[in-house]
């Protein structure tokens, strides 16, 4: 960016009732290391950062954890919350170089279950001396089509010094988010604000005073391994956020902040904040430390198998294609080139996304993107961030990926595609026809917006006619960087019906409000606006 339903079900409840109770108590708002002081005294390792699973399809996913020590990971699975008959998968050994955290690939998991997991941290000198286990729980995606799918998306977390308030309870659309028990969270980008520093208090235009969680990392512009390392715990300090990590399993990718505003590779930083000019540099120590917060199945591959981009897929419903606009785009510029083959997604990963959607067979393909498509999002003066350049007329710059993506999809029959995206710090629905635009080989197509989910809001981006977008729907602040105090968080739902597989999309508002709600049909090309 430019600018600086149901209730879980009693048996969710109960077995997370405990760890989440401890959790809580092991921690101390504000405080830097939240090892339980009764384990730190006993020597055993303690997992008091929580739990969060990822990836999870119908038979695998991973697990996550982080250490107060060394300490082997261990993690028991079972169909049940008592526990009486595990699985056991051992992990890796948590050490300083991955900062003490691990994830461990579960395989072989039934098909559209509810798994109960622990997560036991082990002395790794003496495997008898083990911390107190931390449980949590995910719903493997469903073999049959009848049985439905239903997930969140949101992004754009810790934003524009906007940090963990405990005077308002802090991250308080995630507890909202976990009270509607999805499938899954897709998190579009913006994961932390590294790049964004997080002050004590802040004062309000009206005159009350925000108040922030601080640590020594957020205190400045994030540069060293450790600095971003520790803006990826910032937000576990919130017992919100692992509260639902410890329920809800996440589909993650990243955007700009996790390295710093608007990066693209190569670049050359002119800031007098940063020491370290070289923003490959900075992305290399990002990388490796979102890898190890996160649990990403391809961040955890070997050598060049090691990226972002990735289809996760859900069932015979769903396919996630999880894009990355960030680590191949070319740089920041006008977007007025002619002939323009990297443009946000580089070659390699649009001929890869080509492939993917055609042999995929879900009946709908989420097409996750951390930037919108239409929406123009400048970079200073001349240069523009995302896709659009303002311009109406044919493709030009970045535009001329996307033409020829949205080309491919009309020409191949790719049904049932849709997009969804954070970035903009607003909430928004635009429907693209070839009738509206200047380019017209393409078969008309969805785009969703939502976010922030725990930074400031900003008003609504203009939009570029190129693919004929129309704005239907938006909800976004007057003026720019409105606090959580003053407007609310915004994060999206898509529900999947077994029956009829339409696809029904909700634009809510924290607090509980749906602000837009529009269906969807099954094995269409593309979406007519109705």
């Amino acid at each position: 960016m430019s600018h600086p339903t149901p209730a879980p079900s009693p048996a969710r409840r109960t077995v997370l009732r405990g760890s989440l109770a401890a959790s809580a108590a092991a921690f101390a708002v504000g405080g830097d290391a939240f090892a339980s002081p009764a384990l730190a005294l006993s020597g055993r390792p303690s997992a008091a950062w929580g739990v969060q699973a990822g990836d999870v399809t119908a038979n695998s996913g991973l697990v996550w954890v982080r250490s107060d020590r060394p300490a082997r990971m261990i993690v028991e699975t079972s169909s049940g919350e008592s526990f009486r008959r595990v699985r056991r998968h051992y992990g890796p050994l948590l050490g300083p170089g991955t900062d003490f955290t691990g994830t461990t690939a579960l395989r072989g998991l039934p098909a559209g279950e509810q798994i109960h997991y622990r997560v036991t941290l082990a002395d790794p000198d003496d495997p008898r001396r083990t911390g107190a286990p931390v449980t949590g729980t995910f719903r493997t995606a469903p073999e049959r089509r009848r049985d439905g799918v239903r997930f969140l998306w949101s992004g754009d977390i810790a934003g524009q010094g906007w940090g963990i308030n405990p005077d308002i309870g802090g991250f308080r659309a995630y507890e909202e988010m976990r009270r509607l028990d999805p499938d899954f969270f897709l998190c579009s980008g913006d994961t932390i604000y590294a790049d964004g520093v997080i002050q004590p208090s802040v004062t309000l235009p009206d005159g009350r005073i925000w108040r922030n969680v601080t640590t020594p990392e957020k205190a400045k512009v994030a540069e060293t391994l450790a600095e971003y390392r520790g803006n990826f715990r910032y937000n576990l300090l919130d017992h919100n956020v692992r509260a639902f990590n410890a329920q809800v399993p996440s589909i993650v990718q990243w955007d700009d902040h996790e390295v710093r505003n608007n990066w693209y590779p190569g670049q050359i930083l002119d800031d007098a904040r940063y020491t370290e000019k070289s923003v490959d540099v900075l992305a290399a120590r990002a990388s490796r430390a979102f890898a190890e917060y996160f649990p990403v199945s391809t961040l955890h591959a070997r050598g060049a198998e090691r990226r972002m981009h990735r289809v996760v897929r859900y069932g015979p419903l769903l396919d996630v294609f999880v894009l990355d606009m960030r680590s191949y785009r070319n740089a920041n510029s006008p977007g007025r080139q002619a002939d323009d083959t990297t443009g946000i997604l580089g070659a390699e990963q649009l001929e890869w996304l080509k492939r993917e959607l055609s042999r995929s067979r879900a009946v709908w393909k989420v097409l996750a993107a951390d930037m919108p498509l239409g929406l123009v999002v400048t970079d200073g003066a001349t240069d523009f961030e995302a896709v659009a350049q303002g311009d109406p007329g044919a493709p030009l710059g970045r535009e001329l990926q996307i033409a020829e993506l949205l080309r491919f999809i009309k020409h191949r029959r790719i049904t049932g595609t849709v997009w969804l995206t954070a970035d903009v710090h607003y909430t928004s629905a635009q429907h693209y026809a070839p009738e509206r635009a200047a380019f017209q080989d393409f078969a008309p197509f969805w785009e969703f917006v939502s976010g922030p989910l725990a930074a400031g809001g900003f008003p609504a981006n203009a939009l570029d006619a190129t693919f004929g977008p129309e704005r239907v729907f938006v909800r976004a602040p007057e003026r720019a960087n409105l606090s959580p105090m003053e407007s609310p968080q915004y994060f999206g739902e898509v529900d999947i019906d077994g029956d009829s597989g339409e696809l029904t999309v909700r634009l809510r508002a924290e607090g509980g409000t749906v602000l837009f709600s529009t269906v969807l049909q099954p094995g269409r090309v593309g979406q007519q606006l109705r």
